[in-house]
């Protein structure tokens, strides 16, 4: 019997509809979150990404400031509007769109943001907040991977999960949230990768498996345990001819066989992807929240 899909689109819908109930109770005590996105250079991806995070701010009545610098900008120049951001009560969240161009060291942009506003999730103080247990911004795709789950009524509480990949961007931060002493949590997590010994050998563990190494349908069906549900964090362009733009997005995971194995899996598109922008918002609004609570 073929695995039911866990639908992102939906549960982001949902998380959406009660961030807008959350943004009104904000707006009548006279606080109007705000997100400040930047973005450097024309990267295509990113144009787009920022797109998205432009209208769903629009969507939900979060107030946006954008902006975007050229590809040849400086350091400083960078780092002199992070500052800016940081003292402007209207920003609640600052994200900087990454990659950056190679002239800018990335881990001293990400650092230079307040910690108030690391709506992204990636500055040291949040990372480290994370590993100890403390309250703070998780960061986005780990975070809706994590509701995926709990909201697909995936029990983690005892159940092996094994993570492939080790990002600082999703496979590192999941697996520390997943293991911690917590609700929707308490998962024993093993991290693989690469250079894993016998990598199928070890999927094979996995009642819950979250794909994200980076590699088109490189987890099959023949790895997975059956029953188990599948977490694909992975969007890769396989070229297809048979396709108008000339190639599909596929996961991690090769979904057509790994569907006749597991209970639950993700699609892609329409799994992990949605979840990330609303996390965002849900960190901004949180971040607005905590604002209100400090007045």
């Amino acid at each position: 019997m073929a695995a039911e899909l866990i639908d992102g689109k939906e549960i982001s819908r949902e998380i959406r509809d009660e961030l807008k109930t959350r943004i009104a109770t904000l707006k009548a005590k006279g606080v109007t979150p705000g997100l400040a996105v930047v973005l450097v250079g024309d990267n295509p991806a990113s144009r787009v990404y920022v797109g998205m995070k432009e209208k769903t701010c629009s969507d939900l009545g979060v107030f946006s400031d954008s902006h975007r610098l050229g590809v040849e900008t400086g350091q400083e120049e960078l780092l002199e509007l992070v500052r800016r951001l940081n003292s402007d009560s209207r920003i609640n969240g600052i994200l900087v769109q990454l990659p950056l161009p190679g002239q800018i060291d990335e881990a001293a942009v990400i650092t230079a943001i307040s910690p108030d506003k690391d709506v992204d999730g990636f500055h040291p103080v949040s990372l480290g907040r994370l590993v100890i247990g403390l309250e703070g911004f998780r960061p986005c795709t780990p975070a809706g991977i994590q509701e995926l789950l709990v909201r697909s009524g995936v029990e983690l509480s005892g159940k092996h999960v094994v993570v492939v990949g080790r990002s600082n961007i999703v496979g590192k931060p999941v697996a520390i949230m997943l293991m911690q002493k917590a609700a929707g949590a308490d998962a024993t997590v093993t991290v693989a990768h690469s250079r894993t010994a016998d990598l199928p050998a070890v999927v094979r563990n996995a009642d819950v498996l979250i794909a994200a190494i980076g590699r088109a349908e490189m987890i099959t069906g023949d790895w997975i345990k059956p029953g188990a549900v599948v977490i694909d964090v992975g969007t890769n362009r396989v070229e297809d001819p048979s396709r108008k733009r000339g190639y599909r997005l596929t996961g991690d995971v090769h979904f057509d066989s790994a569907r006749q194995v597991a209970s639950l899996i993700t699609p892609v598109p329409g799994g992990v992807g949605p979840m990330t922008i609303t996390m965002l918002m849900a960190n901004t609004v949180l971040s607005a929240e905590r604002v209100l609570g400090k007045g």
